[in-house]
């Protein structure tokens, strides 16, 4: 369970790392278009470390009632 949620998480940086890819890429030619990379970098970058703070939670809680 935990190597699932290490893999969500680090799937939403690299969605992320595209989203500002795309956004350096785009910013000269098409502005508008840029606005939903922005909007997905920012939600991604949110989502990951949220999903972070949680998988530690996660391990912490399991480890406590391991001991």
């Amino acid at each position: 369970m935990i190597k699932i949620l290490r893999f969500t998480e680090y799937l939403y940086l690299a969605v992320a790392l595209i989203s500002i890819y795309k956004i350096g890429e785009l910013w000269e030619t098409d502005r508008q278009g840029t606005y939903i990379f922005i909007f997905f970098a920012v939600v991604s970058i949110g989502m990951f470390i949220f999903r972070r703070n949680y998988r530690k939670r996660f391990e912490k809680r399991k480890r406590d009632d391991k001991s």
